[in-house]
């Protein structure tokens, strides 16, 4: 069997960082993926969430926010819950992260205008590796 997920994409919101009752570090995101292969002009995109757990948990909550350019490598999981206030039953999809790479700079970040809402609209540049400054956080 073979679960891997590779994901390039911006940052829909700030990470939010919790921690479990153990204070294990725990870190969700979203990240808006642009659809490579898409049947109309404008270019799709998807909205995918994320967990990542320990250091790097803390590494993505110290050093991106919304907007932030990501590489993700990790495992897609599923799961379901039950829903008490309507009494039924939700299935939820994340990927859980095993490695996380930040693609842009401190200083590109702040000129992404991190300000701006990403909806399903909007297109978003996933950058050109190319493009990776020496000056990442690690």
């Amino acid at each position: 069997m073979f679960n891997k997920v590779v994901l390039i994409g911006r940052l829909t919101r700030d990470p939010e960082l919790r921690h479990t009752n153990n204070n294990i570090p725990v870190c969700s995101f979203s990240l808006a993926v642009n659809r490579t292969f898409s049947s109309n002009q404008d270019k799709d995109v998807d909205f995918i969430n994320c967990t990542a757990w320990r250091k790097q948990a803390e590494n993505i909550s110290r050093y991106v926010s919304k907007g932030s350019l990501v590489a993700v490598e990790g495992r897609l999981q599923t799961g379901e819950y039950m829903d008490e206030k309507i009494n039924a039953k939700r299935y939820y999809t994340e990927v859980l992260c095993d490695a996380v790479t930040f693609l842009d700079s401190k200083s590109q970040r702040e000129d992404n205008n991190p300000s701006q809402d990403y909806k399903q609209d909007d297109q978003i540049d996933t950058g050109n590796f190319n493009d990776i400054e020496d000056d990442l956080p690690f």
